[in-house]
Parts: C-alpha cells; sequence; structure tokens
C-alpha cells in the first residue's frame, strides 16, 4: 500500500553554473512568499487541528490549502538545495511540467480525533528525523555547488541523496501538518521510480 504523499524528482544532469553560483540571491523572493505563505498555514493547520478533533474530517478547502503549501515549500527546497535548475512557480497548484512533483490523495473518509489531539507529542520522532535529515540536505546542497560551479554537472549519486533527504521532508511535512495519520516511509515506492527513472 503506497503512502497517501507521493514525491517525484527528475534528474537533469546538466546545471546553469551562473544560476548555481547567484543561488543565494535569487531564492530571496521565494523566501519573501514563503514566509507570507508559512504564516497564513499556521492559522490553517491551527484550524484544521480544531475541525479534526472536533468532527473527525479535514475540510477538503484546509487539507488543499496546506497540500499546496507543502508543494511550493517542497519545490522552494528543491531549488534552494540545487536538487532542481528550473525556477519554481509561485503557488502551491500541481505542475506535471516542473521537476519536482508531489501528489496528495486528499483527505481521509475520517480522522482520529486522538492521534490529531496528540499529534505533537507523536510527531517527535518525525521531528527529530526530519531535522537530522536537513542536515544531510544541506551537507549534500553545500557540495553540490562547488561541484556545479566548477562542472556544470550534478552527480547522479549526489542526486540520489538529495532526492532521499527531500523526499523525507516533504513527506514527514504532510504528517506533521495534518495531511496524513501514519508515520511518513524513508523512501517509498515513488521514490525509488523516480530515483531509477533516467538510468
Amino acid at each position: 500500500m503506497s503512502y497517501p504523499v507521493t514525491f517525484e524528482a527528475d534528474y537533469i544532469e546538466h546545471h546553469s553554473r551562473l544560476t548555481t553560483f547567484f543561488r543565494l540571491i535569487l531564492v530571496i523572493p521565494l523566501i519573501v512568499v514563503l514566509w507570507f505563505y508559512e504564516i497564513v498555514a499556521f492559522f490553517v493547520v491551527i484550524f484544521a487541528w480544531f475541525a479534526i478533533v472536533i468532527t473527525g474530517r479535514f475540510p477538503d478547502a484546509l487539507y488543499g490549502f496546506l497540500a499546496g503549501f507543502i508543494r511550493f515549500l517542497t519545490r522552494a527546497t528543491g531549488y534552494s538545495s540545487l536538487l532542481v535548475d528550473p525556477y519554481p512557480p509561485f503557488g502551491g497548484a500541481p505542475d506535471a511540467s516542473y521537476p519536482i512533483r508531489m501528489d496528495f490523495d486528499g483527505p481521509l473518509p475520517s480522522y482520529s480525533r486522538v492521534k490529531t489531539g496528540f499529534r505533537f507529542i507523536l510527531a517527535i520522532p518525525v521531528a527529530v528525523l526530519r531535522w537530522a535529515i536537513g542536515l544531510l540536505l544541506e551537507v549534500a546542497a553545500i557540495g553540490a555547488w562547488f561541484v556545479i560551479v566548477i562542472t556544470g554537472r550534478l552527480p547522479r549519486g549526489l542526486f540520489d541523496v538529495m532526492v532521499l533527504a527531500s523526499s523525507y521532508t516533504a513527506r514527514s511535512d504532510a504528517y506533521l501538518l495534518l495531511l496524513t495519520e501514519t508515520y511518513p516511509p524513508f523512501q517509498d515506492e515513488q521514490t525509488r521510480a523516480a530515483g531509477l527513472a533516467e538510468y
């Protein structure tokens, strides 16, 4: 049974040395938009938490907003960490043409009020692992920056490490923001398939 949140990333070997060199400057507009997006998402999560604890259901509009937020966050992170080279679209709408894609199965028919009510406790192991994986992604991004600036290429092995870190981060965000009730797997079928797609 596949996880209800999927992540895919296309391997593109050649990257622009110029945009890679100035990546920290180029991400500034994304950071600004993401900052406002995060403020709204914070309140949406609170509303969703109350809705689920009281009714056992996740309102479609709130679910859709948070799914879009995670999608945009994942694209922005992928671009800033040099996983992908094309500039990400602003907003969280699905975009099949972008090399990072996320899909969500949609709200469950019903949610456990207990699991949602105590999510802040249940999520501790996920949050700790997400933090550790984030460090791995940062180290890989620094290595990728030097390699790409020198060679103009992103090595496949480095890409695979970054995909592993990015995919877990994206799925853990979905868990932390209440979109799913089950712990995110470290790797799923879609991530493995994406990693092998270009071989």
